[in-house]
C-alpha cells in the first residue's frame, strides 16, 4: 500500500476532528467515521489510534450497558481537543 504524505495525513486528521467535534457528545463507530471521510476502515482505525496517542480522540470500547465490544470501537473528540475547537468557535 502506498504511503500517503504527512500533509494529506494531517488533512485527514483535521476531517476526523471536525466530524467528531460536530457530532459531540455522540460517540461514532470507526466504520461510520471511515464512511464519512471516504476512507478504508483499517486505514481510519490506524489514524484514530495515532490520534489517541496524541490525546486528540478518546476510544470507547464499551457499550452503554458497560459491556466490552469484541470487534468494534466508538470514538469521540478528547476533552483537550474539544476545548481548543470551542475556544476558537470552529463551526
Amino acid at each position: 500500500m502506498p504511503k500517503i504524505s504527512k500533509e494529506k495525513e494531517n488533512k485527514i486528521i483535521e476531517q476526523i476532528l471536525f466530524l467528531l467535534y460536530s457530532k459531540f457528545p455522540q460517540l461514532i463507530f470507526t466504520s461510520d467515521i471511515a464512511k464519512e471521510i471516504a476512507r478504508d476502515e483499517e486505514f481510519t482505525k490506524k489514524i484514530l489510534t495515532e490520534m489517541e496517542k496524541k490525546d486528540l480522540v478518546t476510544k470507547v470500547s464499551k457499550n452503554p450497558e458497560g459491556i466490552n465490544y469484541i470487534k468494534r470501537s466508538r470514538w469521540r473528540i478528547s476533552n483537550k481537543a474539544y476545548d481548543i475547537y470551542k475556544k476558537y468557535n470552529i463551526q
